[in-house]
């Protein structure tokens, strides 16, 4: 965690400054020394300077503040805290002392102490790097104390006010992966065979290629509640996944048909199926009855990009760039990288006689598939929701 550099800002000069000071003059040399010392941040130079004021001064707050920040900087928590509590006992309300106190608490793990002075730095909202710290610190103390929810609002707010913050985005993803744990393990001891347990189950071997574990998690669901909508659907994509190297299981393909069938009986407005059942009959030659697929995908989630793609690629199949064009059109809209979405779009445009869409798009299929190999190249394409379109025919 970045550390908050706070220089408390009292001006150490002259036995004005400290009461009852027995010797104006030493009391002077350490002052500027420690000024000095923290102008160049040379904590350790710091510290030793404050700590002969702190024996020549006990009574003035603003040294022990001072000093407070000073092993704060310096990660030494453990001092940091009393001569942190000093300084409030002296006087209360210094600037800044609440929130470094409730700080160096979280970092010796006295969270429950460190909670009300953590809450006032994170609500403040005239420092940002104060509110940033004191947030990250009220995440970790919310999570060792155990109140995950908190700890949850915590992260979310953060997210929204820092966005783009790479060590907020690092603990708040440790925070949702742990959390999203800790959730289905209370899952399972609350309802450990129940549809919702074998659903997470199934899901949680699927994402790990367990797909055998994960047709019998899905298999139990069915059994417990034969119309639950999507795991037919779940099933069907076990079944695609087994379909592909290295498993490239022979009729693995025809299940999953199967299951996209019976989902779509269940269900008829799962656009997922559909599209999915479309681009499996498309593959088997049957054209007419991929278009059907497609329109009822899209039909059903007009922004469903890939189904847009699919649904415009079948119609110029069929002869239709007319009314493939419209589709297409969409599709780039709503995804300006999908190079397949460009290629159907340049052969619309050709088919149609277009000539300078025609040229453009090819220009802009070109720049992306360009792109996209040097990606696969370099193992950095992203993993998808549902089957990608690609490109079959013979490219001119």
């Amino acid at each position: 965690m970045k550390r908050l550099v706070v220089v408390l800002g009292f001006v150490l000069a002259g036995s004005a400054a400290l009461a009852q000071a027995p010797d104006p003059g030493v009391v002077d040399r350490y002052a500027e020394e420690g000024q000095k010392a923290l102008a160049e941040r040379r904590w350790a130079d710091a510290a030793r300077a404050y700590e002969k004021l702190r024996e020549l001064t006990p009574e003035t707050a603003e040294v022990h503040a001072q000093l407070g920040m000073i092993y704060f900087q310096l990660r030494d928590f453990g001092r940091a805290v009393p001569a942190l509590q000093q300084a409030t006992k002296l006087k209360p309300g210094i600037p800044n002392v609440s929130a470094l106190l409730a700080m160096s608490l979280a970092e010796v793990g006295r969270y429950e102490e460190a909670l009300p002075g953590l809450k006032k730095g994170f609500g403040q909202t005239s420092d940002g790097m104060l509110r940033r710290v004191t947030g990250l610190q009220l995440q970790r103390a919310y999570t060792g104390l155990g109140r995950d929810d908190d700890a949850v609002e915590v992260a979310l707010e953060l997210t929204r006010l820092f966005p783009k913050d790479p060590e907020i985005l690092y603990h708040t993803g440790r925070l949702f992966s742990n959390y999203a744990y800790l959730v289905t393990m209370r899952l399972a001891e609350v309802a450990p065979t129940s549809v919702w347990m074998h659903q997470a189950a199934g899901e949680a071997n699927e994402s790990l290629s367990n797909y055998d574990a994960a047709l019998v998690e899905y298999r139990k669901v069915l059994e417990l509640a034969p119309n639950r909508p999507g795991i037919h659907y779940r099933l069907g994509r076990v079944f695609l996944a087994r379909a592909r190297p290295p498993l490239a299981e022979a009729d693995a393909e025809t299940h999953a048909a199967r299951e996209f069938e019976a989902e779509l009986d269940a269900d008829p407005t799962n656009a997922d199926a559909a599209y999915e059942l479309g681009e499996l009959v498309r593959k088997a030659g049957d054209l007419e009855r991929a278009r059907e697929l497609f329109a009822l995908a899209v039909e059903h989630y007009p922004e469903f990009e890939q189904g847009l793609v699919g649904l415009g690629g079948v119609l110029i199949s069929l002869g239709h760039p007319d009314r493939a064009l419209p589709h297409l059109e969409k599709a780039v809209a709503l995804d300006p990288e999908d190079d397949v979405a460009f290629f159907h779009l340049w052969q619309a445009h050709r088919a149609l006689g277009h000539a300078e869409e025609e040229r453009k798009a090819q220009v802009e299929f070109q720049r992306l598939r360009t792109r996209k190999r040097e990606e696969e190249r370099m193992g950095l394409l992203r993993q998808q929701g549902v089957t990608q379109q690609v490109i079959e025919e013979r490219m001119p």
